[in-house]
């Protein structure tokens, strides 16, 4: 055919390993892959939709797309897509707009428009509901990939446009994801994250369970190591936790939302746990596990956040000590309770709390590190070097760089941190 395609990714990694089976489809088919700072004949953008400024940067992409190869297919995918369509369409030089539940069609589309040369502009309608399930992983990578085993999410936190963009909770049965495992490991990669909307809510709409998820994976042969993304704090249950402490596939690394540290805060912004019992999560896995890496999500500045509630964040911070802390400043969303809530902080307070809470993380992740100082751990170096310098992460993910070694890219080590 000699076609080349380029892909932007926005967001989080469901999105990569979407954007990667997407170009694996157009691979398959006689296309050749090509950097998006490359001429090309199709673009597809995967948007991102979580902040205002997501939403900036997925038209700022288009536009730049566009000006690069004004003749080419321009799609627009993802969440931005599923929230904004008729925006999305009415930028220049786009051709297809696809919701974030109708990615498996995207190929069949581009080859009829192709076909048949339709003049501009093309809106794909009927993307209201998200319903079907579009299965993903991620390739390319010699160590690790995303794999998607769950989509959507029937929670109405008051500041998240996201189960609007990507519908309700739902997933494929164990057996299909166990299939897709084994063909990661087929290629040779050692390592698997397990990556959703809601993660832990695997299984709702199979009538399985996370937990019986992750032992069916650990039966896959080849696959040495699996993580799990992100997983709700109410989600997280004993036989889970039991279940990694036990000394499985799965690492001690746990990302966990937190969001707030005051429960005020958390109430209002509709979360299924209060402080208490986030602590008592933190701490029985703790107890259970050795040398735990546990990040935590924290939005600053959200409707209501005085000064008061902001400092309970940060005390609450200190007590429960997480390894790392991914801050956001709150961002309104149209169409959310907390967009029209009373006590909308302003920008310059929300950029101060943000470096507040980095300069904390900081300090806790370097607590971590030297915790673990001094420690044998196992590293799976990656292919990438920089500087003469490669790194890999611990199974407790902390980063470790040492002189680049082609022979043991893709290979788990014994290191001393």
């Amino acid at each position: 055919m000699g076609m080349k395609v380029a892909f932007e990714t926005l967001g989080c990694k469901l999105n990569y390993a979407e954007t990667s089976t997407l170009a694996r489809e157009f691979a398959e088919n006689g296309f050749e892959v090509v950097s998006s700072r490359s001429q090309a004949d199709v673009y597809i953008v995967n948007t991102c939709t979580v902040t205002a400024h997501s939403d900036k940067k997925s038209r700022n992409i288009i536009h730049r797309l566009h000006r690069r190869s004004p003749d080419a297919v321009m799609v627009v995918t993802g969440c931005y897509a599923q929230l904004n369509a008729k925006e999305a369409a009415s930028i220049e030089g786009v051709d297809l707009v696809f919701g974030a539940g109708r990615k498996g069609e995207i190929f069949s589309a581009v080859m009829s428009f192709l076909q048949e040369k339709r003049q501009r502009k093309a809106l794909v309608d009927d993307i209201d509901t998200v319903r079907s399930f579009f299965p993903a992983f991620s390739s390319g990578e010699r160590t690790r990939s995303f794999l998607k085993i769950q989509d959507g999410c029937n929670y109405s936190c008051s500041y998240c446009a996201i189960p609007r963009a990507r519908g309700v909770s739902r997933n494929i049965p164990i057996k299909d994801i166990v299939a897709q495992a084994q063909a990661i490991a087929s290629a040779g990669v050692k390592e698997i994250v397990l990556t959703g909307v809601n993660t832990g809510d695997f299984g709702r709409s199979t009538g399985e369970s996370l937990l019986s998820l992750i032992e069916a994976l650990e039966e896959v042969d080849g696959i040495e190591r699996y993580r799990i993304s992100s997983i709700e704090p109410n989600l997280i249950t004993a036989g889970i936790v039991d279940r990694i402490a036990s000394g499985s596939k799965f690492l001690p690394h746990f990302h966990i939302p937190l969001q707030s540290g005051s429960d005020l805060i958390l109430g209002k912004m509709r979360r299924r746990y209060n402080t208490a019992g986030f602590k008592a999560k933190i701490d029985y896995i703790r107890s259970r596990i050795e040398n735990v890496f546990i990040g935590m999500d924290v939005i600053v500045g959200f409707p209501g956040e005085t000064e008061e509630e902001f400092e309970r964040t940060v005390e609450f911070l200190k007590e429960v000590r997480p390894a790392f802390i991914h801050v956001f400043p709150y961002s309104v969303r149209a169409g959310t309770v907390a967009a029209e809530m009373p006590g909308q902080v302003p920008e310059q307070v929300k950029a101060a709390r943000v470096r507040c809470l980095e300069e904390l993380s900081g300090v806790l992740h370097g607590e971590f590190i030297r915790q673990n100082s001094g420690r044998e751990a196992k590293v799976l170096f990656e292919s990438k070097s920089k500087g003469g310098m490669m790194s890999g992460y611990t199974e407790n993910y902390i980063r470790v760089e040492r002189p680049y070694d082609g022979s043991l890219v893709g290979r788990i080590t014994s290191v001393v941190i």
